[in-house]
């Protein structure tokens, strides 16, 4: 049932929108893509990047061995052609002949070895070099523990790259079409340092290369007139358009000063269908919206708390009123429908009643010691747009509930997410999690000890590590299911990040722009879209 003194937070985004115009009135420039995005990037560099809206960005500049096309599937991107030996741990990658750099240089198999080498180097300091460590000795090689001659990747020659693995990983290909495997052009970094990667530095081997770069206003790439298939780009230039305040950048769109929004308003989707149609896409997503909580202070590393906090989320208020159903409510970690997994445990909530779930966190609460004359107090941290400020509104109303008193602190994506990977303190931080690859272990990998980039709670549990280890040396991939489902029953049970809600993709795409096809990867290249008057 609803509860009617929650329905209020679904006011401001109703009047917001009847303040945006229902014409696209602006003239639109013929040659320009304004592609709007989640957040500024905090960095263009794809071994310091970690968040989706710099995936959009470096899609467009790089291309790895394999890529996606605008159907999400995986397609050669620098590499032709690969095989795999019948042990699974050896991929031999052949390079095609016409790839280039944006400075007209040849793409060598050598580019890739020095990039893999600079990611996972302890001096990098990649905040997601743990991707990589299916490969062989990546591990003790970010550690410093081995020397970077030793990472499992050789150049035999130019046009010939391979990769050696720890163990067999069924989702390999998947992953080398991620930001973490992109090549870098090594003399620019050896010429400009960690520079490399701005305005006027820049060199590139994807589909676009870098012009201009205006902080909080956009970030704009021309058509690489060295990229092998630049025929096939139709679209001479695109600008990406940071849009954190998704109310306003509807009435942009609305106002036709931008073609695209990779994100919108939940609690407006009806309202939106009603006015642009078809123009509204929705789509499916392997993601996770969660609330991190900092297991590393008192009282939040009693799971006590973390349980009563996760009993007394209405979920499903949240995903069909203020998402309008475009999330669904989530009680496990991993989202429905990964490869090489089975139906994910949950953690309680989703049979028992709301007042059922209130009175037994107020009976944790009770024990854990808060009560009447003290409440526990919680500084709920977020990165700033529509929909997550009405989401951490409704949950402080629903801890409320349970005499929980809630302080908010919000910032920019840029600001949020630099400070929970830096190690700052908070108590509860809102954190968003979008599937590099479909498989459960993309998930999993966050909560595992040392990952501190991406676990700022700093969750540790050595039964959880051992199974994560077992998982990734075993080679029967139902027998591999079994140990990732032990494991996320360990996730669920103590609540190291409390889940709220799985992602499902929604957009709005202009008339004058065709291509754009909803898919689980949300990829959605700017080479494979076109322009129309």
């Amino acid at each position: 049932m609803l509860r009617p003194h929650r329905r209020h937070w679904l006011v401001g985004g109703a009047v917001l929108l009847a303040a945006g115009g229902v014409g696209r009135a602006a003239a639109a420039p013929a040659d320009l893509y304004r592609r709007g995005n989640d957040a500024d990037p905090e960095t263009l560099d794809p071994h310091k990047s970690s968040t989706v809206a710099e995936a959009h960005i470096l899609r467009d500049l790089y291309e790895g061995l394999l890529t996606y096309d605008n159907h999400g599937a995986i397609i050669p991107g620098a590499a032709t052609a690969w095989a795999v030996s019948e042990d699974r741990l050896t991929y031999d990658f052949t390079l095609r002949a016409d790839g280039r750099w944006s400075n007209g240089d040849p793409v060598r198999a050598a580019d890739f070895v020095f990039a893999l080498r600079r990611i996972l180097a302890p001096a990098t300091a990649a905040k997601y070099a743990e991707i990589l460590f299916p490969l062989k000795n990546a591990r003790s090689v970010n550690q410093g523990a081995l020397p970077l001659e030793a990472l499992g990747v050789a150049a035999p020659d130019e046009r010939r790259l391979v990769l050696t693995l720890e163990q067999p990983t069924p989702y390999l290909l998947e992953l080398l079409t991620h930001q973490t495997s992109l090549p870098v052009h090594p003399p620019s970094v050896a010429r400009h340092g960690d520079a490399f990667a701005r305005a006027g530095n820049s060199v590139t081997n994807g589909p676009y290369r870098l012009r201009e770069v205006v902080p909080n206003d956009r970030i704009t790439l021309e058509r690489n007139p060295h990229f092998h298939a630049v025929a096939t780009v139709a679209i001479p230039q695109v600008a990406f358009l940071p849009t954190p305040d998704l109310s306003s950048a509807v009435r942009r769109y609305a106002a036709g000063e931008i073609d695209s929004l990779a994100d919108l308003p939940g609690d407006q989707i009806a309202s939106l269908q009603a006015r642009f149609g078809t123009q509204v896409v929705l789509g499916p997503a392997l993601g996770l919206y969660a609330l991190a909580v900092n297991t590393r202070k008192a009282p939040f590393d009693d799971v006590r708390v973390r349980r009563a906090l996760s009993l007394v989320i209405d979920r499903e208020f949240l995903a069909s009123k203020l998402w309008g159903e475009t999330m669904e409510p989530a009680y496990a970690l991993c989202p429905p429908g990964l490869d090489h997994y089975r139906t994910p445990p949950e953690t309680p909530g989703r049979e028992a009643l709301p007042i059922d779930r209130e009175d037994e966190a107020r009976a944790l609460l009770t024990a854990a010691g808060f009560g009447e004359g003290r409440p526990l107090r919680v500084e709920y941290r977020f990165n700033t747009s529509d929909n997550n400020r009405n989401t951490a509104l409704a949950i402080a109303d629903m801890w409320r509930g349970i005499g929980v008193v809630t302080r908010f602190v919000y910032t920019d994506a840029k600001t949020h997410f630099a400070y929970l990977r830096d190690g700052g303190d908070f108590d509860v931080a809102r954190m968003s999690w979008i599937a590099d690859y479909s498989d459960p272990q993309n998930f999993l990998f966050l909560l595992e000890s040392g990952n501190d980039g991406l676990n700022p709670g700093h969750y540790s549990n050595p039964a959880y590590d051992a199974l994560m280890r077992r998982a990734a040396a075993e080679r029967d991939i139902a027998r591999r299911a079994d140990l990732l489902y032990e494991a996320e029953t360990i996730v669920v049970t103590e609540l190291p990040w409390i889940p709220v809600m799985h992602t499902r993709s929604k957009a709005l795409i202009a008339p004058r722009l065709s291509g754009y096809h909803p898919n689980l990867r949300n990829a959605a290249p700017t080479r494979f879209l076109r322009l129309t008057a």
